[in-house]
């Protein structure tokens, strides 16, 4: 069966007998008709107007159906979520002013030039990696394959494990509004956040099920956003000068910064670009880059605003989540904090999906997401996934240190290491020797940072463990 690329409407049959369509369809892999665009297909020649056959791997989730404007704010949400509350205290202030305002500035500009390179690489060699580890599986092999999902697992379920301790944090800091006493524990937040989030992993099947939510995630950001920045802002206004300095012993000081450039790293990226890419529709690469220009122009300004409102306005005493430190009305706080818990639930779903996608493919979760079977499926397995988070999250609730391994881990190495020598394999034959020792130089660099930045993130754990017991409430 031949299909046509209707780039605005998706696939359409070319042939009057449809007779074949749902066996077609059902296939392991489905060949689709696609048209060439910048650096698509690397591997070949020709001009971008010529067709090629691209090859699509099988999935239980829906491909090719998002406008690059949809996607462009699925990687906003991501940017702007509740994360952004900890930046004032988790990069602010181990790196000072002069070097987190240009880490984040650096930051910004490497991570948008390596998601480029992945995104370039989307429909490499003939077939469109929908998924991470498929396109790294291609280009290096099957072990290659095995270590990337094992990086991007550790990466996914470490961020899932820091949107729980967040929505937890967020639960705990409304309670305290209304109690002065501390009935509330952080371990039963973070166990309602959890719940929180099963059910909305249940009721949402795949990740082009967010349409509907984007719009109200969007207004959720905003809520606690503005209240953040306009709070810090009437405090800062308000308070007597501010210490801006970086304390601690030399050593001490030298892991912090380690450390807080794994939260800089952090801070833009998702580990998981093909996934996301592979629901936008076609042109895949242009409409992926455009997605891309959105979220590192429009996206990062209100991380901006409120990262360095919030350092000016409280200094070292900033916290690892922003609303804990402002003051003003009530109700206002209330609204932020609920705004952030509920954005929490929607921005871990995002993060959350490759493991979805990889579980209902696997198990052949076909048709209806209302169908019995599909719907006892995500309740099991999406809520046994999510249980064991939550119990992890509740057990090491150290937010911070969190965002630092996690950057170490796999950040650095999906993001920087592999983008950078990924590229260089698909175009080794193409790049100048300036450009190819350019990859290599930034494959080291990341390397050497990689592992640093582990250390550090190791060692923070560890001084917290032993100042803080397991289920801590923080």
């Amino acid at each position: 069966m031949v299909f046509d690329a209707d780039f605005e409407g998706g696939l359409r049959l070319n042939s009057a007998d449809d007779g074949g369509i749902t066996s077609a369809l059902l296939r392991d892999e489905v060949m689709v008709v696609a048209t060439e665009s910048n650096d698509a297909a690397l591997s070949r020649s020709g001009s971008s107007k010529d067709s090629v056959i691209v090859e699509i791997s099988d999935t239980a989730h829906q491909i090719s159906q998002d406008s690059w404007l949809q996607v462009g704010f699925v990687l906003t949400t991501g940017i702007n979520s509740a994360y952004v509350l900890g930046y004032s205290g988790t990069i602010m202030v181990p790196l000072g002013w002069i070097g987190g305002v240009v880490g984040l500035i650096l930051a910004t500009a490497i991570s948008l030039y390596a998601n480029m390179l992945v995104a370039k690489l989307h429909e490499y060699g003939g077939k469109r990696h929908i998924r991470y580890r498929d396109l790294a599986g291609f280009i290096y092999g099957d072990d290659a394959y095995t270590i990337t999902w094992a990086l991007q697992y550790v990466n996914l379920f470490m961020i899932n494990v820091g949107y729980i301790i967040l929505a937890g944090s967020a639960l705990k800091a409304l309670y305290a509004l209304f109690h002065e006493e501390s009935g509330m524990k952080l371990p039963y937040c973070i166990a309602i956040a959890g719940f929180a989030c099963i059910l909305f992993a249940i009721a949402v099947p795949h990740l082009s099920a967010l349409r509907a939510w984007l719009v109200f995630s969007t207004v959720l950001s905003l809520v606690y956003i503005v209240t953040a920045i306009g709070l810090s802002l009437k405090d800062g206004i308000e308070a007597p000068p501010r210490d801006y300095g970086i304390h601690g012993t030399t050593t001490n000081k030298i892991f912090t910064i380690i450390g807080a450039s794994a939260n800089l790293v952090f801070a833009f990226n998702t580990g998981m670009l093909p996934e996301i890419q592979a629901t936008v529709k076609q042109p895949v690469v242009d409409n992926m880059l455009k997605a891309l220009y959105f979220q590192f122009t429009v996206g990062v300004l209100p991380m901006y605003a409120v990262t360095f409102i919030g350092y000016w306005a409280y200094g070292s005493e900033a916290s690892a989540y922003l609303l804990s430190n402002v003051h003003g009305p009530v109700w206002l706080k209330a609204a932020a904090n609920i705004s952030a818990f509920l954005h929490t639930i929607i921005a871990l779903h995002i993060f959350a999906s490759p493991m979805y996608e990889y579980l209902d493919t696997k198990y052949n979760l076909k048709g209806s997401a209302l169908a019995a079977r599909n719907l006892s499926f995500r309740i099991m397995v999406r809520g046994g996934y999510l249980g064991i988070t939550t119990f992890v999250s509740a057990m090491l609730p150290f937010l911070g240190d969190f965002m630092s391994l996690t950057g170490a881990l796999s950040t650095f190495p999906l993001t920087f290491i592999l983008a950078n020598h990924m590229y260089l394999m698909a175009r080794k034959h193409k790049l100048t020797s300036l450009q190819k020792n350019w990859h290599w130089l930034n494959v080291l660099f990341f390397q050497a940072m990689a592992l640093a930045a582990a250390v550090a993130a190791l060692r923070l754990i560890a001084v917290d463990s032993s100042n803080y017991h397991l289920f801590a409430d923080l």
